[in-house]
């Protein structure tokens, strides 16, 4: 690795500007990415599994390729809305599209299980959590020559940096999305909430401080009323912000963000986790947090609050889709660069596909095209969204549009959503300009000889983490037990290689 190859950052944050757009997520509010996915709150089911791929469409030699991605239940119109979209694309480049949609609660198990198998598909959207490891088993095609000399426009169009954050061993394996590059996490309230039990939105800086917040909304609601409705995928969105995890997808293990001294530790022992996992135990005991989250796989609409990676103008998206009429929002951390941001959201291309470069083409028009990239993240036009503006603005008319707009493409060239800023993308950009990084940019682990631990630690994080992050088990007695179990598992031999690693890297 070398030290010139700085990475952007590219979390969806909540990637959510609709349902499409919803996503950080990473939170289970709609949104990117983080490595965790942020999930819109009205989905429950994936789509079926395919079992054959590329299949020839009804115009001959048009291929139609299988793009699995991540989202919320499919619509009645969903094959009215990909078919208009087949018709434009088959004869803008005589490529058509099949997409699957594993669901937010399923997406973990089914992507590995289509990777384990070996089951055919074209393009899969990943991100951080999983990009490695897939890479390191090779699911994924090489595309550091095809992309430049298939798809010249794609190629320019997002920054070199941002390439390089893709990179593993140097070499390209799939197709980064460009868009809030730097990490930002953002707290959001229900106005009317705010109102009734005057929040002071601007004095809260910590986990601590939504304490007060928190049991004054239970105790004035009542016993059925969860403040901090959680799930299993998320737990509370966004809680190891403060460690750069290397793009390991493996929170555990980690350097602080801000730690100069690049030491790699085991993130679960750190003093302030500890204290925020007890945060959370302490309000899942009090009822803050619903019983079931642990094992609730979707979100609940209207959310009383949230945590979310995202950006200006995302809660005119989450009105529409919580249901809500009003959304506070407000800035907790960041913005930030780490590299594993940047693969918060990419899409690869499989290495058995037989369209590599019509995978690329389809990629290349979804990233250039704002008609065919307002399709695939709105929906039906005339159903699910009316344009306002030509191609600039849109507004929506439907919350069961289940394709996530974070995993797609580039945000440059959507529209924006009637009642989020005009000049949202411009603030998305700033943004990026004014973050911070993380002591360890530039730095991606290399796991192709330590495949088996990380394997091995990720399944015992697996084990355990939604009801660590969710408040259900009891942190003191449980760190110490995961912590041993992750150390039997190669977590020491993880930690040994990537301070090597990092100590090369950065000397």
């Amino acid at each position: 690795m070398k030290r010139t190859k700085k990475k952007w950052l590219a979390i969806s944050a909540v990637a959510l500007l609709t349902t499409a757009l919803a996503g950080c997520g990473n939170s289970n509010s709609n949104s990117n990415s983080d490595s965790s996915t942020n999930k819109p709150s009205n989905t429950n089911q994936a789509a079926s599994a395919q079992t054959e791929t590329s299949k020839p469409a009804d115009s001959g030699d048009v291929p139609t390729l299988v793009w699995w991605t991540i989202g919320g239940q499919t619509p009645a119109n969903f094959d009215k809305a990909i078919a208009a979209m087949n018709d434009y694309t088959a004869e803008k480049i005589g490529v058509k599209i099949d997409i699957k949609v594993a669901s937010w609660g399923d997406w973990d198990t089914k992507i590995n299980t289509i990777v384990n198998t070996g089951e055919p598909f074209d393009i899969m959207f990943t991100n951080n959590s999983k990009y490695s490891q897939q890479v390191t088993m090779g699911a994924f095609a090489d595309l550091t020559d095809l992309v430049q000399s298939e798809t010249p426009d794609l190629y320019k169009l997002i920054p070199q940096k941002v390439w390089d954050g893709t990179k593993i061993g140097g070499k390209i394996y799939s197709v980064p999305t460009y868009k809030d590059s730097s990490l930002t996490q953002y707290w959001v309230f229900d106005d009317k909430y705010v109102q009734k039990y005057g929040i002071d939105t601007a004095s809260i800086k910590t986990l601590k401080d939504l304490d007060k917040p928190f049991h004054d909304m239970k105790a004035g609601e009542g016993k059925s009323f969860y403040p901090l409705s959680l799930t299993q995928g998320d737990g509370f969105n966004g809680f190891f912000n403060g460690y750069d995890d290397m793009t390991l997808g493996l929170p555990p293990i980690g350097v602080k963000v801000d730690d100069a001294s690049r030491k790699v530790v085991s993130v679960l022992e750190q003093s302030d986790i500890m204290e925020g996992l007890k945060q959370l135990h302490q309000w899942y005991q009090d009822g803050i947090i619903n019983p079931d989250a642990p094992t609730k796989t979707e979100a609940d609409k209207a959310r009383p609050f949230f945590a979310a990676q995202a950006f200006p103008g995302a809660e005119a998206s989450w009105q529409i889709t919580e249901g809500v009429e009003k959304y506070d929002m407000f800035q907790i951390f960041g913005p930030i660069y780490t590299t594993s941001t940047i693969q918060g959201s990419l899409n690869a291309i499989s290495a058995n596909s037989k369209y590599k470069k019509e995978a690329l083409k389809y990629l290349q028009l979804v990233n250039t095209d704002p008609k065919l990239r307002n399709m695939l993240a709105f929906g039906e036009l005339g159903v699910d969204y009316d344009n306002v503006d030509g191609e600039k603005v849109i507004e929506r008319k439907s919350d069961t549009w289940p394709l996530a707009a974070y995993t797609q493409g580039t945000f440059f060239d959507l529209a924006v959503t009637k009642g989020a800023p005009v000049d949202q993308w411009d603030q998305v950009r700033k943004l990026n300009d004014q973050a911070t990084s993380s002591t360890n940019l530039g730095f991606a682990l290399d796991i192709s000889k330590l495949s088996t631990e990380v394997a091995n630690t990720k399944a015992v994080w697996d084990k355990y983490r939604y009801e660590l992050l969710t408040g259900a088990s009891d942190p003191e007695k449980m760190v110490p037990k995961i912590v041993s179990e992750l150390k039997a598992a190669g977590m020491d031999a993880i930690m040994k290689a990537a301070q090597e690693q990092v100590d090369s890297y950065f000397k």
